[in-house]
């Protein structure tokens, strides 16, 4: 039995469509190797489940009764798999022709690197900024918020979004966007996965910091493309999303940066991200208002 190389993992959540056209954009150009598709559905309610039976009975199918999240979705997921290289992917993506062996074959050819982020587009074709420095406090006040608005070319976005570069060449990055990153299998389980406290969002930017940390390198490659839809399942529920971002980002703090703070401007970090929060929040508050009064 030859070796399965490739796990093409899909954590999934009242995203049918997106994940139907996800596993066809795979299944109509697959790779040249031997590979397998998983995917964990985490407690769907609009027939993904029964979707996927039907029409992709070759794909490997967990069922979850309840809703794990997508770090927690992800690990059960991985100690299903049996690639040598996971992809970890959104079902809100497809995947562009040669892309998983283009990912596979560099893999192969460059042991030394443990996780390589693909050039992610948008629908439109426009670059999607996937890969970043690691975050912190300054550019939190200026990324998507009113004082960003009123500085749009401030250095501090730019730096966090590496916008002053074009993308089109192999950089080490400091992190990859977990809606399509690629990376060892035997690293996955020797940096214990991704850390369940993170239920979604920024697990992948933690991830990567500690492999970082345990001396693995981080890569974007830009050959390989993939075209990413920001937040087909997510704003089904816009809300909650924006408090579980900001106590994911707190969490991050917490876990590697708050020690290195001075201490009396600790207590600053969890207000500003309330606030920036709260920021949110109102906007989506007025917007739904407007789309009411429209009505």
């Amino acid at each position: 039995m030859s070796e399965v190389l490739l796990t093409v993992q899909i954590v999934n959540w009242n995203a049918r469509e997106p994940l139907r056209a996800a596993l066809r954009s795979i299944l109509v150009h697959p790779p040249r190797f031997d590979y397998e598709i998983l995917i964990l559905d985490n407690a769907s309610s609009d027939g993904s489940v029964q979707m996927l039976e039907k029409e992709f009975p070759e794909v490997k199918l967990i069922v979850s009764e309840q809703n794990l999240g997508f770090s927690k979705g992800h690990n059960l997921a991985a100690r299903a798999a049996q690639g040598k290289y996971l992809f970890i992917l959104n079902p809100d993506t497809e995947v562009l022709p040669n892309a998983l062996d283009l990912l596979v074959e560099y893999a192969e050819q460059h042991p030394e690197i443990a996780i390589i982020g693909p050039k992610i587009l948008n629908p439109d074709g426009s670059l999607q900024y996937s890969c970043r420095r690691f975050p912190n406090p300054v550019a939190a006040l200026f990324r998507n918020t009113p004082l960003g608005r009123l500085f749009p070319n401030n250095p501090y976005t730019r730096e966090y979004l590496m916008t002053d570069w074009d993308h089109n060449s192999v950089r080490e990055v400091d992190w990859v966007s977990g809606a399509a990153l690629f990376v060892r299998r035997a690293v996955f389980e020797r940096l214990g996965g991704f850390d369940e406290q993170f239920f979604m969002y920024c697990e992948d930017t933690d991830l990567c910091y500690r492999a970082w940390q345990a001396g693995y390198r981080v890569v974007y490659y830009p050959e390989p493309k993939i075209i990413h839809a920001i937040g087909r399942s997510t704003d089904l529920v816009a809300n909650k999303m924006i408090i579980t971002f900001h106590k994911s980002m707190y969490l991050f703090y917490k876990k590697h940066y708050a020690q290195r703070t001075f201490v009396l401007l600790r207590p600053l970090v969890p207000l500003g991200l309330a606030l920036r929060a709260s920021l949110f929040l109102i906007k989506n508050y007025k917007d739904a208002l407007v789309r009411a009064l429209k009505k």
